[in-house]
């Protein structure tokens, strides 16, 4: 896996970023630090990718055990070190699973699947930060 960083020039700090699968991201920064305040922080990007990684899991593991899962969204609340580095203390992940007739015990399997086996980046988040999570389940 390949991604490439390109400062965008003087007048800010703002950054484009290639992944190694053709997609463009663009990252700023705050305005107290020179940014302009016009795409994602980094840090943002950090648990964009982290609940993206996490939902993908718990909807492949749902659809794979045959549940009729129809939505899934996932809130990450995240804590951050008051000096630097400002790494992730905490992180909370809120589930809002939907369905037909979804069970508990899948969701909250899944979930925890993704958490402690198949999720890589929360599973390496987890090596320095303390690790919630919650689930809600709404039927459709």
């Amino acid at each position: 896996m390949e991604v490439k960083v390109s400062w965008n020039g003087p007048s800010g700090m703002s950054f484009r970023a290639e992944t190694g699968s053709g997609h463009m991201v663009t990252m700023d920064g705050a305005p107290e630090g020179g940014g302009h305040n016009l795409a994602p922080r980094p840090m943002e990007l950090v648990l964009v990718g982290t609940g993206g990684c996490t939902a993908y899991d718990v909807v492949l593991i749902l659809k794979r055990g045959r549940e009729d899962v129809r939505g899934c969204e996932v809130t990450l609340q995240a804590e951050r070190a008051e000096v630097d580095p400002k790494v992730f203390t905490r992180i909370n992940f809120h589930f809002v699973v939907s369905g037909r007739n979804l069970k508990p015990a899948a969701v909250e399997r899944a979930v925890t699947l993704s958490h402690d086996k198949y999720c890589s980046a929360s599973i390496m988040l987890a090596q320095m930060a303390e690790i919630t999570h919650s689930v809600e389940i709404v039927e459709v």
